[in-house]
């Protein structure tokens, strides 16, 4: 009996003292996980486009023929509602006056207010590489001109174009995003536009639904999209005025005042990760003859239903025409690829 007592006394003992030396151990520190960085308010947007015809606002910037085009657009984000931004993007063209490319300087504000979107800015067209074509008055205006078209195409008497046709726009632009539906309005005004004398304002709807992703045809997203706008044009300086032919005595020797016009186009777009495919339809109620007037093509066809006192030559163009565009783009910002 007396070891039994012995025992558990011992035990006692035992179990007693373990709390105090367990007190007594140094604790373990707490691993320490660094805070993650706070996003970088800096973005990067580029990317390219080849496309079967450059069409800007119903017009071709290409003659009707292929063009590629490249941007990049750095982003600083002041905060979730606010951005700034500044790019540059450059187009392959065929003008009248031969320039070597477009080459765009841009730079604006967007703030996002839930699904509103506003954007406001300057644009400005630099086409490098013009040359200056005309005859009669023209000469006098500028002795530097050739007497035929550089680019090719007929002497067309009545069609002049200037060296420089680089020119400046600020715009705004406001989007609406409802459910899969996006609704646009867009306003750009020019105090002289295409440096053609005559002041431009443009204004314009668009109109996107893009398709969940239950209706995605495979691994493609899919959108239709369209936009209707109007172009207001005002009256050119003196080297585009008109003077009078054979065919017409009325004239406007001292600037031809431009046709406003309509345009329009809808299309449909295939997207795959950072690609979109865009098949689209453009359209302009210009006639061939006020086309002509505006664009001075130089591979323009003569008809006497083309005559008119801004197009007293009585030649025609297709540049305004009705056109189907496919155009493969590539879009992606750094802040995608991390």
């Amino acid at each position: 009996m007396k070891k039994v007592v012995l025992s558990l006394a011992a035990a006692l003992a035992v179990s007693a003292t373990v709390p105090a030396f367990a007190a007594d151990m140094p604790a373990k520190a707490p691993k320490m996980v660094a805070p993650a960085p706070p996003p970088s308010p800096w973005d990067i947007a580029f990317g390219s486009a080849l496309m079967t015809d450059y069409i800007f606002r119903g017009v071709t910037q290409s003659g009707h023929k292929p063009s590629v085009a490249a941007y990049f657009e750095p982003r600083y984000n002041i905060n979730a509602n606010w951005q700034l931004y500044a790019g540059i993007s450059g187009e392959s063209i065929k003008f009248a006056n031969n320039a070597a490319a477009e080459i765009d300087f841009y730079g604006g504000v967007r703030a996002t207010f839930g699904p509103l979107v506003l954007d406001a800015g300057y644009w400005y067209y630099y086409y490098p590489g013009g040359q200056c074509w005309g005859t009669g008055p023209t000469q006098a205006l500028d002795p530097g001109c050739f007497t035929t078209p550089p680019n090719g195409g007929l002497p067309v008497t009545a069609n002049v174009a200037k060296r420089v046709a680089d020119f400046y726009e600020i715009y705004g632009k406001a989007t609406y995003t409802w459910t899969d539906w996006a609704f646009g309005v867009n306003f750009y005004y020019s105090p002289n536009f295409l440096n053609l004398g005559a002041d431009g304002e443009y204004l314009s709807g668009t109109l996107k639904f893009t398709a969940p992703e239950k209706m995605a045809i495979g691994p493609f997203g899919w959108y239709v999209s369209g936009e209707f706008g109007h172009q207001w044009l005002g009256t050119s300086d003196a080297f585009y005025g008109t003077a009078p032919s054979a065919f017409i005595t009325t004239s406007f020797p001292n600037g031809i005042p431009y046709a406003d016009y309509n345009t329009w186009n809808v299309g449909f777009g295939l997207t795959w990760k950072v690609f979109t495919l865009d098949l689209r339809y453009y359209d302009t109620d210009l006639s061939k003859g006020e086309c002509n007037a505006f664009t001075s093509d130089p591979t323009a066809t003569f008809s006497l239903s083309n005559v008119s006192a801004i197009n007293t030559g009585g030649f025609g163009s297709n540049w305004c025409s009705a056109r189907f565009v496919a155009k493969l783009s590539a879009d992606l910002t750094l802040g995608s690829l991390k």
